[in-house]
């Protein structure tokens, strides 16, 4: 508004609207002695300014240095995330701490996908780039984000399937009767597969039993099955029976458990719930609070009719697919005794151990997992 004041009245006030342009000696002219003391003032206040920030940028690189060179004798607080230890720590670099109070371990590192990747990795000799994750009992497809962002950052192609009844399936768990049913949207999806067409199969927990039956069904779309802390069953046997394998008890899984009745108490249980309070303890006790928080409030019952069916495997058609094991070393919810069985019964082609992995390995050890996923993808 003042300027276009200014344009429009031709009275003297017109000369101090000129001050405002940036020829400073046009107007020292025109104010005499006084407008060229105040340029002096101005010009010795920025050069004070630019004295101020060329020490600030010489504290700065001399500070750069000190770090680079084992740090300085006292501590920096970057933010409160972050913490430089002094250098008489041994530890002079130490690794930052995510946001949950589980410490980071060097093998797993806190990187971005694409560097954790091996560059050298050639998709196209592969005999197959498409990974098949199924969840397990009570997950959702939502569970594997971490590893599918991995995955795909890697160029595989990744498809991640929500079973009856979990995730955002809308069918009602109570009403499942049949593992066939349970795992229908996994063979409608094996089934749309073109002739020659292979993929990866990945179980968890449950899941295991249930790519186990799509590999009876659909042995030559299978390249590789993966079982992931799964139910690795043998022919004849049900999940149900895995769970009661004469090892440790499982006080933990007793208490955890909650059985529901949509038929009435006086007939068989219908799903399987979990006590929200002990869900840390069982499945997520080396994962991050952030996935527990997800998980909480997005785990559905598991059908109980599934788990209490026996699987009919052959070994022409599931004898056929080359099966891996990976193990979740801090598992309380198939404990190492139970996973160690099942190999021993039924020994896949080779058996991979994830240190301290809980029983949800794609929260606790995402990245290691994703080593351990394309490693197996890329064994002749």
């Amino acid at each position: 508004m003042g300027l276009c004041f200014s344009r429009e009245d031709r009275s003297p006030p017109k000369r101090r609207a000129s001050r405002r342009i940036t020829n400073h000696s046009a107007a020292a002219a025109a104010d005499g002695g006084v407008g060229s003391n105040r340029w002096s003032r101005i010009r010795s206040s920025r050069k004070e300014e630019n004295l101020i920030h060329e020490r600030a940028l010489a504290a700065a690189i001399l500070f750069q240095q000190q770090m680079q060179n084992g740090g300085g004798t006292a501590p920096f607080d970057r933010s409160t995330s972050l913490r430089y230890s002094n250098g008489n720590s041994k530890r002079s670099q130490a690794l930052p701490r995510s946001s949950s109070s589980r410490a980071r371990s060097l093998t797993d590192p806190l990187l971005q996908p694409h560097q954790l990747v091996n560059q050298d990795i050639k998709l196209d000799n592969l005999e197959t780039t498409h990974f098949v994750l199924v969840h397990g009992g009570g997950f959702g497809a939502w569970c594997w984000y971490k590893t599918i962002a991995l995955l795909e950052e890697a160029g595989y192609k990744v498809t991640a399937v929500d079973l009856t009844g979990s995730g955002i399936h809308s069918f009602d768990t109570n009403s499942i009767t049949s593992l066939s049913q349970y795992v229908k949207p996994l063979t409608d999806f094996m089934e749309k597969l073109t002739d020659g067409e292979k993929v990866i199969l990945v179980g968890h927990d449950f899941g295991g039993a249930c790519i186990s039956y799509a590999m009876e069904l659909f042995p030559s779309k299978v390249s590789k099955a993966i079982f992931l802390a799964a139910a690795m069953l043998t022919s004849g046997q049900s999940t149900l029976d895995m769970f009661s394998e004469k090892v440790e008890s499982n006080d933990l899984m007793r208490q955890a458990q909650i059985f529901l009745y949509a038929n009435g108490n006086t007939q068989s249980p219908t799903a399987i719930d979990f006590n929200k309070s002990l869900l840390r303890d069982l499945l997520f006790n080396q994962s991050p609070a952030k996935d527990i928080a997800l998980a909480s409030v997005s785990m559905r019952p598991i059908p109980f009719s599934p788990v209490l069916e026996k699987l009919s495997l052959s070994e022409t058609n599931h004898g056929s697919v080359r099966r891996f094991y990976i193990e979740a070393l801090e598992d309380n919810a198939i404990p190492i005794a139970v996973q160690e069985i099942m190999i021993g019964k039924s020994p896949p082609e080779k058996v991979f151990l994830l240190k301290g992995a809980d029983h949800s390995p794609f929260f606790s050890k995402p990245q290691a997992l994703h080593k351990l996923f394309v490693e197996i993808s890329r064994i002749e």
